[in-house]
């Protein structure tokens, strides 16, 4: 089992401490990096004041994205499945029928 180790990061000019499994390291650091670009990108706007508030709308806004991102993925995955079955049946109905497959 991975022991947690400390990884300090920064997140508009203020370090954080936390305990991660070594092989996550990576993906805590792209999230912090990801969670700091959108949190000075809504500061820098000037809109939105406070630390607390700037954070639930970036995290409001990488929520939206999850979302819609998966929403995609499920669209793409209906239509492969959907082509996976014309192909199984076109395939299916030529070995029925005994005719040569034309690709």
């Amino acid at each position: 089992m991975n022991e947690a180790s400390r990884v300090n990061i920064r997140i508009l000019e203020k370090e954080y401490q936390v305990a991660c499994p070594p092989d996550e390291r990576a993906a805590l650091l792209d999230s912090a990096e990801l969670l700091n670009a959108r949190m000075r990108e809504i500061r820098d706007s000037g809109r939105v004041v406070g630390l607390e508030r700037i954070a639930v709308m970036a995290a409001l806004n990488i929520a939206n994205d999850l979302i819609r991102s998966r929403d995609r993925g499920e669209v793409l995955e209906t239509r492969a499945k959907a082509k996976v079955r014309a192909m199984r049946e076109r395939v299916e109905g030529v070995l029925r029928s005994g005719q040569q497959l034309e690709i």
